[in-house]
């Protein structure tokens, strides 16, 4: 590990602690040339598979693309953001163990979508309005009554 500071490489690890969900350890380090401190954090590195996007372009999975749009649908609802982080770990736990090494963006949009409707109505329709491009009313008015058809059978 390089030091932040100076550069040297050589450092002694002072502090070791696994984070609140023990997915991550934190490590405070000293640095042996200038005696600095600083801290890392080391999480396993997980083989998730490459996204197909709508247009046929390849990416890495990203994990804060699902956080960001959870956020969005739930901006200014009563959802911490530990459920939003929680649903995200989730998702992308589910995405790794599907073992496969390509997966469409539009499972993972499924997948968002169904979280949402189990956490906030509300922000299942926002997520919804832009996930699923309604050309108009009918269409939003359609999912609409279904949604509301599913809490019936609740």
């Amino acid at each position: 590990m390089r030091c932040p500071f100076c550069s040297a490489i050589e450092d002694k690890v002072v502090d070791t602690r696994p984070s609140d969900n023990e997915q991550v350890i934190r490590r405070r380090r000293e640095c042996a040339a200038c005696s600095r401190r600083f801290t890392t954090y080391e999480r396993v590195d997980e083989v998730l598979p490459l996204v197909i996007k709508k247009d046929g372009r390849r990416e890495s999975f990203d994990r804060a693309k699902v956080l960001s749009g959870l956020k969005k649908a739930c901006s200014k609802r009563p959802v911490p953001v530990e459920v939003l982080e929680a649903t995200a770990d989730k998702i992308e736990r589910a995405m790794e163990e599907g073992g496969e090494k390509e997966i469409p963006s539009s499972r993972i949009g499924d997948a968002i979508m169904s979280a949402l409707r189990d956490i906030d109505e509300v922000a299942y329709v926002r997520f919804a309005s832009v996930y699923r491009s309604f050309r108009d009313v009918n269409e939003l008015m359609s999912e609409l009554q279904s949604l509301v058809d599913n809490r019936g059978r609740k």
